[in-house]
């Protein structure tokens, strides 16, 4: 079940340990001009390349500087991380859609001293180089053929790094790395004045691959599909680094919607995406086999193969073939994380025989701290603490409730330059404290509430917890998406909601065309929802639109831009 364990101490280590094992294997899966024929990197030419890369990066003078890197996800933003990270310096992601100013302002905070960008962002990087208010020295191309206009190429270091290694050149090889210090510097999501600079070392990024290889049950012969940003720390550990340790190989989705038939081309078996992701393929999936007119049978089809499955017996993927193919037939492990995951998705997907599981984690913790396993599960909880971390629950209400905290080798150094907020997070027995609030069963299985910032107290000393009111709104089809707020009336707060409609869905659904008739109808689905919770959970107000909320590159919805918005505004009377 569990794999046997490697102990790596750094992130060279990893790549070293694994190179023997795998060399041979493909680390990379790519699309070339002949149809259905895909190129293909070994774990032993992947490797040879990063060694190459950095020992460049060494000869140009960048050992031991932070180095940035920046791109759709992509071959060579792994290669770039690698080659930083495993001997040349301290490597900075930045996310990949953020606006010009807060680019330029990242790249400032972070002092780099080189940054490796694709050639979206080359009108960027030609204004922040004439701007001159940065440190960068080398502007690294990863498209260009040659060094043009003192913009250098990715392709043709790479080419250098190689004829230095054949030249005897071992400074990048031999360089020590000091797995306790800061290797990794990630910025956490929001604005740049609020975003902070979380430090990570070799040690807290290798313990949670390593807690990771000891759990899932994958190995050399599976493919990932990278969809997920590659700067976000989950996509970064979870669909990067652990394939490279245990020999897997990485494809590209080429956007959402090619997903399906990526899934299919690659034959993906593993897939690590956001809740948002798996409720819309959820629902395609209903709605495929509804028009089939097969929606009786495979309820039925449930029903029994549930029932095996208490005598251990397991008929799902023969009894839903059809289903399976659709998704390309090899998927074995999906895991979703980033936020909560609903809980009628996960079963969806585990009742018809796609393994669905939750993750859970942040930035500051590498980032997983617990996460569902296909043989120990609880619909609703995130699964069980990972093995090198402990957690537990402090101020706790009379119904368990209280704030989630762990302590590890995956827990972050602290935040860059900002001495108060690493006090505020990390206690001084070492407990980061989350900000999210939770219980803990006798199982040790552990359930989210939601954000400690985001909960909602009332005059009487009520608690209520957004999320969870969002999850029973989100289930109505033709509904987006949804935030729950408190809006100040009368010295309380007054339950309010925003709701986003989709505009064709509810043509197509229910025959509404009308901005007035979608109102009407959501307003009666609201009035359902509130029967079925106590009268302090009712949804007093509600604003209807079409335009959606303001997002994470993650997808998270930013709660306190959006309620700014609502706030300032008089489009909720």
């Amino acid at each position: 079940m569990a794999k046997v364990q490697i102990e790596f101490t750094d992130l060279r280590d990893m790549l070293n340990q694994t190179e023997e094992l795998y060399k041979d294997r493909p680390a990379y899966k790519f699309k070339t001009e002949e149809p259905e024929k895909l190129r293909i990197i070994t774990h032993k030419e992947y490797r040879d390349e990063i060694k190459a890369l950095g020992t460049a990066l060494v000869a140009l003078g960048l050992k031991d500087e932070r180095i940035a890197v920046i791109s759709e996800n992509r071959y060579e933003w792994g290669l770039a991380y690698l080659a930083i990270a495993t001997g040349t310096g301290v490597v900075v992601p930045l996310d990949k859609s953020l606006p010009e100013n807060e680019i330029e302002s990242l790249i400032q905070r972070s002092e780099v001293k080189a940054i490796f960008y694709s050639s979206k962002y080359d009108e960027i990087m030609t204004k922040i180089k004439n701007n001159g208010n940065t440190k960068v020295q080398y502007f690294i191309s990863m498209d260009l053929d040659k060094k043009t206009n003192d913009i250098f190429s990715e392709k043709e270091l790479l080419e250098k790094g190689k004829v230095l290694l054949e030249s005897g050149d071992t400074r990048f090889i031999d360089a020590t790395i000091d797995s306790e210090k800061m290797g990794i510097m990630l910025f956490t999501s929001g604005t740049t004045s609020i975003s902070k600079a979380v430090m990570l070392s070799h040690k807290n990024i290798v313990t949670n691959v390593m807690d990771i290889r000891t759990l899932f049950e994958l190995d050399e012969t599976d493919t990932f599909l990278s969809f997920l940003p590659l700067h976000h720390v989950f996509e970064c550990t979870v669909g990067f680094l652990y394939p490279l340790s245990i020999g897997a190989s990485i494809a590209f989705c080429d956007g959402v919607k090619y997903m399906v038939d990526n899934l299919k081309e690659y034959e993906v078996t593993a897939m690590i995406s956001v809740p948002a992701v798996f409720d819309i393929m959820y629902r395609k999936l209903l709605k495929g086999i509804e028009k089939k007119g097969k929606l009786e049978t495979v309820k039925k089809g449930i029903k029994i193969t549930q029932a095996l499955l208490k005598i251990k017996i397991d008929l799902r993927k023969k009894l839903f073939t059809e289903i399976h193919d659709n998704l390309g037939g090899k998927l074995r492990l999906l895991v979703a994380g980033g936020a909560a995951l609903d809980a009628e998705t996960e079963k969806g997907f585990n009742e018809l025989g796609l393994n669905l599981v939750q993750g859970y984690g942040l930035t500051e913790t590498s980032p997983v701290i617990a996460s569902e396993l296909s043989y120990r599960r609880r619909l609703g909880s995130i699964g069980k603490k990972f093995p090198s971390v402990e957690v537990k629950i402090v101020d706790a209400n009379e119904e368990g409730v209280g704030e989630l905290i762990a302590k590890g080798g995956s827990i972050m150094l602290g935040y860059y330059n900002n001495e108060e907020a690493t006090k505020n997070a990390i206690d001084e027995e070492g407990w980061f404290h989350t900000g999210d609030l939770a219980r803990i069963d006798k199982d040790g299985f552990i359930y989210i509430a939601g954000r400690k910032k985001d909960v909602i107290v009332l005059q009487n000393g009520k608690n209520i917890y957004p999320e969870e009111i969002e999850m029973l709104i989100n289930k109505v089809e033709g509904i987006k998406e949804s935030l729950i707020y408190g809006k100040p009336e009368n010295g309380d707060l007054k339950i309010s909601a925003k709701v986003v409609y989709d505009k064709e869905q509810m043509k197509e659904l229910y025959g509404l065309d009308s901005k007035q008739k979608i109102e009407e109808f959501i307003n009666e689905q609201i009035k359902k929802i509130n029967k079925t919770m106590p009268a302090y959970k009712y949804i007093r107000n509600v604003i209807v639109t079409e335009e959606e909320l303001i997002k994470t590159t993650t997808l998270k919805i930013k709660r306190h831009e959006e309620m700014k918005k609502i706030l300032s505004s008089n489009q909720n009377g």
